[in-house]
């Protein structure tokens, strides 16, 4: 994240006043809460992991082990099992 200043960005009544709290500090303003996005949203890794998982139910329920799911996907076996027990 690239730093601006302030007197570039913001009122000059607003730098007297935030001169009184923080004045020479570096703050962080946080985008308001309407703008964050869950992980994954943004760059599609969360809709990729969706449909893997889906996969592995989809196997699962077709009688695949858990031993061969977790060698077929790179998995722990321990989360190959909390994918398949515990449906979304």
């Amino acid at each position: 994240m690239k730093y601006k200043n302030a007197t570039d960005i913001l009122p000059a009544n607003l730098i007297k006043e935030l001169q009184q709290f923080a004045g020479g500090q570096i703050i962080y303003i946080p985008k308001p809460k309407s703008e964050y996005r869950k992980w994954g949203e943004v760059s599609g890794g969360r809709q990729y992991i969706n449909e893997r998982n889906k996969k592995i139910r989809n196997l699962f329920d077709k009688h695949r082990n858990i031993s061969q799911l977790a060698d077929t996907f790179s998995l722990s076996q321990d989360s190959i099992k909390k994918i398949v027990y515990c449906r979304e």
